[in-house]
């Protein structure tokens, strides 16, 4: 009997360790729970929550206020700069267009046609006073190369809009707000030429 009640203690202390075993393993399958990093918080409803939030990036994690008021600061300071970018782009429209209508057009345009020629002599003598990076260019070649510069400059528009909706999309009150401030303070810097409504879709 004695016998018997040693082998099944025994066996019972076996069990018990197996049971612990595998309750360790339930916890380190856990997320979070096995000294990795924590996860990113992600939020597809509005909250005002803040706690493990990533903006865009997995690095750009709030985890204290102080974190929290840089990273407010910082979305406003990105917010403004896109404003100042349209009103940069605006302004080298209106550039290129006043050196367009001011460079020469090509003689060819003159070949037949003796009543314009002192049209093109005054067009020459108007093209005396661009700068040196028109000089030797006609209306068309500037034109051309104008609008392949502003091209570029519209796609880095777009990127730039898409990565603030991308920072809006978090959800997180704070974060909406800092945008809208952001917008509202560039517009206020770079904006007194231009009209309040948006052209854009995105932002």
């Amino acid at each position: 009997m004695d016998h018997s009640g040693h082998d099944h203690s025994a066996h019972m202390d076996h069990s018990g360790h197996g049971d612990m075993s595998a309750a360790g393993d339930m916890h380190s399958g856990h997320p979070g729970m096995g000294g990795g990093p924590p996860r990113c918080s992600m939020n597809m409803l509005f909250t005002w929550n803040t706690e493990n939030l990533c903006i865009v990036f997995r690095q750009w994690r709030i985890d204290s206020t102080f974190t929290l008021v840089v990273s407010l600061l910082a979305i406003v300071a990105l917010a403004a700069g896109y404003e100042a970018l349209r009103e940069g782009i605006r302004q080298y429209e209106a550039w290129t267009n006043k050196r367009v209508e001011t460079a020469p057009h090509s003689r060819d345009q003159y070949r037949d046609d003796e009543d314009v020629e002192p049209q093109h002599e005054e067009e020459e003598r108007l093209a005396e006073t661009t700068t040196p990076w028109f000089l030797g260019q006609h209306a068309a070649e500037v034109t051309k190369r104008a609008h392949a510069i502003k091209s570029v400059l519209y796609g880095i528009q777009n990127f730039y809009a898409f990565m603030i909706m991308l920072i809006f999309m978090t959800y997180n009150g704070w974060v909406m707000l800092a945008c809208s401030l952001g917008a509202a303070l560039g517009y206020f810097i770079f904006g007194s030429r231009t009209t309040a409504t948006k052209d854009t879709a995105c932002h």
